[in-house]
This record gives structure tokens, C-alpha cells and sequence, in this order.
């Protein structure tokens, strides 16, 4: 084979240790290989840095093991090109296996060219990226919070969700608030509603009734200040999300402008994917490097399974819920998701529709333009002469003739 990279680097990573295989050919054609071992100290690093610079390394790849890839990525890609491997394309086949061998054998890899490189965003979409995710943790532990409150209130035979559609709104806050201070008398409670809740006196009066004792009035109040903690922390979030993607305003009204999909759910997908989506070549790699394409898994010339990979759960995740809120727009996406849904189910349609939404956030960010809506929702034939046959059969069980007559435009 073909030697792309004469002077490389192959890294076996860890959390204490890192072993470095440094592979050369000299100019008599042979290959001189020197492997070190360096601790994942910064200073460690960083001579780690200086020995590859003074060999005039210029090509580092490693497998992104955990996270524990990340601080010896940031110590050596501001001196050579650091590429970072998916473990599944660089794995050894089954042996002898030591770290000295696995840095071996990643320099191997390295040397021709055989190592295809894992999408790294910028430093800036990276920082996005940590609030983002941490914005979505922290969302779902409130949830944890309001539903541990709401089996408590179960518990004790408090039926105040039955009444009130939000017992975290500002009514339900305040019932649930004086609980917790001690009152216990059901009519006293009910006046604690708030505007068109008050019309429902007499239902709360009956669903504040239960055996609300003072052990439930503590785990409520722990609860309670847990909520409003994490509310504080997502709001102090958001802010910096805002700030971070002020450079991005154009990408977010691009993608904004895409039934489902609104400012949260395009920050997150900026932070995900990047600005320059142009970076993965087409819709279709994107699609596949975000495993929201079908499954490729044919033998013998059969098709046995469509199942998609996992890919990047959290791209995935944020695709899917504008999937779902495009569902309920009289929309191209709206229209699709139903018509799937009655043939192959909610979760595949919900997952074929965020197939469409990535391809079509693509082409906007490489072309720099807006959704429109006449653009992708054309008439299919095929479709047409399905729906069309359908009516016709439906009327026939009915018992009338069917004579079809086409309406001049």
C-alpha cells in the first residue's frame, strides 16, 4: 500500500497515560519507529508537544476514547494535525494486545492514510455545545423534580392535578406553597386560585381534600427548592446561549424559518452540527454521520434490516422533537408525518421526518437561504394516484358510481 503520511504519529490514550508510536521513514527507505510513554499531566503533554515538533511530526491520530482524547487534542492541534478516529475503524484485530502494540498499530493506520478523521467543531461551537447539553440535563432533572412532586401528591390523596392542568403555574405554586407552610384546610386553599382557575373553587375544595402530613410537606419543599434552583441555572444558561449565538443569528432565522423547528432547537442543532455544514460534503453524509438515514444492512442481495445506527443521540434527540412539532402545522412536514404515521407508526415517522429537516437544513446553510415552503411540497404522482384510488374504492363500498372529471386549473 501506498504511503500517504512518511512521518506520523499513533496514540494510545488513557486517563493516566498516554503511549506515543512515532513512525518515520528515513531516506533509505526504512521505517524507524520510537515509542514513548508520557503521563496526561499538562506538562507531560506538553513535552509530549515539543518531542513530536523537534521530530517534525506534523500528522497525530488517536482514537476518541471517552473524553479522555480531549485534552491531549487541545495541547496538539495548535502545532500539527490531530486527527481523531472512530475506535470501531481503528480497532486491532484479535491478539497480542498491549498499549505499545495498539500505538503501533494506529501509526500503521496513520501511515497509509487508512484512518478517516471524526468531525472536531471549533473552539467556539464547542463552548455552544457544552451549554446546550447542559441545558437539556438540566431540564430533564426539573422534570425529575415536578413528577417526583406530583406521585408525592398521589401519595397522599391530594388530587390537585386532576383539577389544575399545571400545579407548577402561579396558582398551583401557591397552593402548593402553602402546604408546605401548613395549611391544611381545603377551602382556605381553593381561594389561592388565580383567574380562570377560580371558576373550579368548588372542584379544588374536593381535590385538596387528602392525609397531607408534615413528612410530605418536607420532601415537597425539597423538591420545590430544587425546581426553582434549576429554573435559575436554565435561565442563566439561556443567557449565554444568547450571547454565544449572536455571531449565528443569520443560521438561526434560516433554520427558524423551517416548520417545528424554533430558536432553542436551532441553537442546539448549530451547536451540534456546526455553521459550515458544507464541511461534510453532502445531505446524505451528514444525514448518515448524524444516523437519522435508514440502515444499510443487505447480504445475498436481501435487505435485512433498515435499523438506524446511534449515532449523535443529542442531534438526533433535538431532530426528532421538531419532528413532532412539525406534526401539528398544516405544513409539508405536518402533512408527511401523517401520512406515515398511518402506514409505519409515530416513532418511525417522527424519525423519517427528521431525516427530511436535517437534509433540508443542510441546503439552506450551504446555499444561504429560507425555507420555502412551495419548494419542497410539490405533488408526487404516485401519491396522487394512490389517494385517488382510495376515494374512488371508498365511495364504490358506499354504493355509488364514479365518474372522474379533471378541473381545469
Amino acid at each position: 500500500m501506498n504511503v500517504v503520511n512518511p512521518r506520523c504519529c499513533g496514540i494510545d490514550v488513557h486517563n493516566a497515560v498516554v503511549v506515543a508510536c512515532l513512525r518515520a521513514v528515513q531516506e533509505d527507505g526504512k521505517v524507524r519507529k520510537e515509542t514513548r510513554e508520557f503521563s496526561t499531566m499538562y506538562r507531560d503533554l506538553l513535552a509530549l508537544g515539543d518531542w513530536l515538533r523537534n521530530e517534525g511530526c506534523k500528522v497525530v491520530a488517536m482514537e476518541s476514547t471517552g473524553v479522555y482524547w480531549k485534552p491531549v487534542y487541545h495541547v496538539l492541534s495548535g502545532d500539527c494535525e490531530v486527527i481523531v478516529g472512530n475506535p470501531q475503524d481503528m480497532k486491532r484485530r484479535a491478539g497480542k494486545k498491549t498499549d505499545r502494540v495498539d500505538a503501533d498499530w494506529i501509526s500503521e493506520l496513520l501511515a497509509h492514510g487508512l484512518v478517516p478523521p471524526s468531525f472536531i467543531p471549533p473552539p467556539e461551537i464547542r463552548a455552544l455545545r457544552d451549554l446546550t447539553r447542559l441545558r437539556v440535563q438540566l431540564v430533564n432533572q426539573r422534570a425529575q423534580a415536578k413528577n417526583r412532586v406530583h406521585k408525592l401528591l398521589q401519595d397522599c390523596n391530594v388530587k390537585l392535578s386532576c383539577v389544575a392542568s399545571d400545579i407548577f403555574g402561579k396558582s398551583g405554586r401557591a397552593m402548593l406553597d402553602a402546604l408546605v407552610a401548613g395549611e391544611r384546610d381545603p377551602a382556605v386553599l381553593a381561594q389561592l386560585a388565580l383567574k380562570r382557575l377560580r371558576r373550579k373553587i368548588p372542584e379544588l375544595e374536593l381535590a385538596l381534600q387528602g392525609a397531607f402530613t408534615e413528612h410530605h410537606a418536607f420532601i415537597v419543599r425539597i423538591s420545590l427548592e430544587e425546581i426553582d434552583s434549576l429554573s435559575r441555572q436554565i435561565e442563566e444558561i439561556e443567557r449565554h446561549i444568547g450571547d454565544l449565538i449572536k455571531p449565528y443569528g443569520t443560521h438561526i432565522e434560516q433554520m427558524s424559518s423551517i416548520p417545528g423547528v424554533d430558536t432553542t432547537a436551532a441553537a442546539a442543532i448549530i451547536a451540534e452540527i456546526g455553521a459550515d455544514a458544507s464541511r461534510f460534503g453532502s445531505d446524505k453524509r451528514l444525514a448518515s454521520w448524524a444516523c437519522v438515514s435508514p440502515g444499510n444492512d443487505i447480504s445475498a442481495g436481501k435487505r435485512r434490516s433498515g435499523r438506524t445506527n446511534h449515532g449523535n443521540p443529542w442531534l438526533r434527540r433535538i431532530l426528532v422533537q421538531c419532528a413532532w412539532a412539525a406534526r401539528r402545522t398544516d405544513t409539508y412536514f405536518g402533512r408527511t408525518f401523517c401520512r406515515l404515521q398511518a402506514r409505519i407508526g409515530g416513532k418511525k415517522a417522527a424519525l423519517a421526518v427528521a431525516h427530511k429537516i436535517l437534509v433540508i437544513i443542510y441546503h439552506l446553510l450551504v446555499e444561504g437561504t429560507f425555507y420555502e415552503e412551495q419548494r419542497y411540497d410539490r405533488p408526487n404522482p404516485r401519491q396522487e394516484v394512490a389517494a385517488k384510488q382510495r376515494a374512488i374504492k371508498a365511495l364504490e363500498r358506499l354504493g355509488y358510481k364514479v365518474a372522474l372529471e379533471a378541473v381545469a386549473s
